[in-house]
């Protein structure tokens, strides 16, 4: 592709450069990552995405899609001004506007995203919502860390089901490696800035799954939920 031809696909903004290549490049849309931007500049750029994703291409809320991913409420709540049928996530401070209609998925399986504890819900979420915009069948299982392992025996059959599992822990961050030694499939670990004064924000989780002794384990940075979703995503679309 020319200099000539990728300019249309290229967009200028005072403050942001949109590019409009990335479902060619990367498999989907640019994501809008909120912090450091005001609510004005994210509502600029959200309108620039969807209008260029739209079912027509028209101006509007009229079947664009985006995503935008650690919004403060300043940002969640323009969003929703802006664009009423978008999905606001408070808890994993997301925002996304399904196409509509919006297409069925198209990834091979289920990414099954597991959390330790409830206080790990907020990053599980951001990944969840995250591996439907990238248009995979997401399936949740909560609370179910190691302080009680038998809420994760129980449920087997759920684990060995899915195609690719983000699980998501702070503390000590054990869940992943109990996890992968149960299934044969990827298994994409996220640690979370959730404990006490020793888990350093997340740097012990960090760390304990980086040394896991299961096989098959791959680590994601602290509370990256996002990053985890678009590589499970990767997977279950390969």
């Amino acid at each position: 592709m020319s200099l000539e031809e990728l300019g249309p696909l290229v967009e200028r903004l005072p403050f942001a450069t949109i590019d409009h290549l990335r479902p060619v490049t990367q498999g989907h849309q640019e994501v809008i990552f909120c912090p450091g931007k005001t609510p004005a500049q994210v509502v600029a750029i959200a309108e620039r995405l969807e209008r260029a994703h739209g079912a027509g291409g028209g101006e509007g809320d009229g079947g664009g899609t985006f995503l935008a991913t650690r919004g403060e409420a300043s940002h969640r709540d323009a969003l929703r001004a802006r664009f009423p049928r978008a999905e606001v996530n408070e808890l994993g401070r997301t925002v996304y506007l399904a196409p509509d209609p919006e297409p069925a998925p198209t990834g091979r399986g289920t990414i099954l995203v597991v959390t330790a504890g409830t206080s790990d819900l907020p990053v599980a979420e951001e990944a969840a919502v995250t591996a439907r915009a990238l248009r995979n069948h997401v399936e949740r299982l909560t609370d179910v860390g190691v302080a009680g392992l038998h809420r994760l025996l129980s449920q087997t059959d759920v684990l060995r089901h899915a195609t690719v599992i983000i699980v998501v822990a702070g503390m000590e961050g054990a869940l992943p490696s109990v996890v992968g030694g149960l299934v044969k499939v990827p298994v994409i670990a996220v640690p979370t800035s959730v404990g006490y004064g020793a888990s350093f924000g997340g740097l012990a989780a960090l760390l304990g799954m980086l040394n896991s002794c299961a096989s098959g384990v791959t680590v994601v940075n602290i509370d990256n939920g996002f990053g985890a979703a678009a590589a499970a995503s990767r997977i279950n679309h390969t």
